[in-house]
């Protein structure tokens, strides 16, 4: 497949910076999927000594990929223990 790719690259020089367009896009793409598989607290890997991972989250604890105008370490907890 990469050789193939090459090949056309070098037939068609114009085709180079599609190839690196959409090569970005889908490691981009990846590491987000990676990103969200490891850090969103909707996510459980270990069933066994944390079967609830979203009960377990401080209030200054910042979990959105980007936030505007949340300072997240000066929040406070409001809401009970489970």
């Amino acid at each position: 497949m990469f050789r193939v790719i090459v090949s056309h690259a070098r037939k068609h020089p114009s085709l180079i910076p599609l190839f690196l367009i959409i090569g970005s896009g889908g490691v981009g793409a990846a590491l987000y999927v990676m990103r969200l598989a490891v850090f969103n607290p909707d996510v459980c890997w270990d069933k066994k000594n944390n079967p609830e991972p979203w009960n377990k989250l401080a209030p200054n604890d910042q979990y959105k990929f980007y936030s505007v105008n949340v300072d997240y370490s000066k929040l406070k907890k409001d809401r009970p223990d489970f």
